[in-house]
Formats: C-alpha cells, structure tokens, sequence
C-alpha cells in the first residue's frame, strides 16, 4: 500500500504540502505567514525557535492550533546585519557560532567548525523549549537544510524525528541542494518528499519567479510533493534584515506571499485535482 492509499486517497493522486518556512524570523515574516494561512492557499509553516520573534508565532501556534506547524530547526543566520545565535548559552555549544556569539552565515562554516556534540545538544533545546512553551509540532523540518551539511548531523536530524515521534522532512532535491549523498543518506522506510518545489534565483533575477509559482500546480507528480515558499513583506523590516541579499530577500518574499494568496493560483488545486495534506496526516502512518 502506498503514502496515497494509506491516506484514503488514489493510488496515483498529487498529493501537496504547501509550506512556508522561517516564521518567527520577523514580525513581517510573522504576519505574511498567518494571512497566508487564513487567507491564501499555505497549510503548513515551521518556526525558527532562536529568532527575536519566536514568540509572536509561539503565541499564534498555541492559539490556532488548526492549524498545521514544525519546528525550523536552525543552525545558520545568513543575514548580514540581522544576528541570532543559538538558544542555549554560548559557553555549552561554542563550536556553532563566529567570534560575536552568532552562527555562521554559510553552510560551509557550519560543516567546518561546528562539532556533532553541540549539534546534537542544541537542535534537541530547540525543540525541548517550543514544547515547554507548549507547542504540539507536527513534524521537524531544517533552515537553509543545513542538518544536511554532514552525513552525521544529518543522523541527529533522523535521531531527534524518532525521539520526539515528528516526522522529518527528507527530500532528494534538498540533499543535493546541500551536496549530502542521497543514496548513502536515504534509508528503506523513511518518509520521502517525492518532489520539492522551491523558487531559484535564475527565476527572480529574470523576473519568472511568480510565473513559476504559476506554473507548478501543472508540474506536481504523483505521491508527496512540497511546495516551500517563504512569505514575507517587500517593507522596511525585511529590507533591513535582508540588505545585500535580493536571494531570498524581501522582493522575493513579498512575490511569495502574493502568489499564494492568489486566487487564480488558488484555483489550480482543483482544476489540477490536487490533494491538499499536511504533516499531521503524515504523522501516525510512518
């Protein structure tokens, strides 16, 4: 029986996360997020627990609880004068963080520097303090994917699903994305994303990123595909936090959000016979 019939659905149906990462980067983060819940086509979301405005979403998780969140386990802060570091204290995981206490801006420096101990212990706080805060996540997913960055930390990743019972986000394409082998990483029974969908620069810098949004519904293939997306508003909050960085900067998230509160897009899941799920369906059937 495959991932669709265990769910009730055809064995061939499309079945779609749509996934907006990084909320609790920032109040307009934080915003765009929630309208895209309520207003546009987004089911699912995942919190960056070390983040100056964690709590905002925390607090919305806890109140909304229909709807569907993970936790954006983070190890990197690509800003480059918007800072974060880990949320335990520098002293217990200094091998994660540059000379002002911050994580490292690249994936690089964190597969360089950063020991599998101080991985480990800090992932399992991040989580450990969203359930204390009296979160219920449905599932744990990476910021910038980059658990991947070693096949060891990528173990911790796999071990954290397991201790906690969330299913984790594994998906071919991200590896690769992050140069992590699949074939070595992927094992038999895991629950695998058939198909990620993800915005790339050469989109945004040619002006297509909104018609690729577009144009994905038409592009799904049977069995688990995620859409992640990073809704945000093009004002001068994520100007400021994303200065120097129009990848994933606030032009961009500001195309995000439009395009998944777009009715016309909207209207594709049905004409596509696109079967929208979440993590929470995912959880009990692993």
């Amino acid at each position: 029986m495959n991932l669709s019939t265990k769910l009730g659905f055809s064995k061939n149906s499309k079945l779609l996360i749509i996934h907006a990462d990084d909320a609790g980067l920032s109040h307009s983060e934080n915003i765009a997020t929630i309208e895209s819940l309520k207003m546009g086509m987004v089911n699912s979301y995942s919190i960056m627990v070390p983040c100056p405005w964690y709590y905002e979403m925390a607090c919305f998780a806890k109140s909304n609880p229909e709807f569907d969140y993970g936790i954006h386990l983070t190890l990197t802060c690509e800003w480059e004068y918007y800072k974060f570091g880990p949320v335990l204290p520098i002293s217990e995981v200094r091998s994660l963080v540059d000379e002002n206490g911050h994580f490292y801006k690249k994936r690089e420096n964190l597969k360089e520097s950063a020991s599998i101990e101080d991985v480990e212990k800090e992932l399992d706080a991040q989580i450990k303090k969203a359930l204390k805060f009296g979160l219920k996540p449905t599932h744990i997913d990476s910021h910038m994917y980059s658990v991947g960055t070693r096949p060891e930390f990528f173990e911790i990743y796999r071990a954290l699903g397991k201790k906690y019972k969330l299913p984790i986000m594994i998906s071919r394409q991200l590896m690769e994305m992050v140069g992590l082998n699949p074939e070595e990483n992927i094992k038999d029974g895991d629950l695998l994303i058939e198909k990620a969908h993800f915005g790339i620069f050469d989109y945004f810098e040619f002006g297509k990123l909104g018609d690729y949004y577009a144009n994905v519904f038409d592009n799904l293939v049977s069995g688990l595909n995620i859409i992640l997306i990073h809704p945000a508003f093009n004002d001068n909050e994520m100007k400021g936090i994303t200065v120097d960085h129009p990848n994933f900067g606030s032009e961009w998230r500001q195309i995000d959000f439009d395009s998944f509160t777009d009715q016309e897009n909207i209207s594709k899941l049905k004409k596509n016979n696109i079967e929208l799920i979440t993590w929470n369906d995912l959880k009990d059937i692993q």
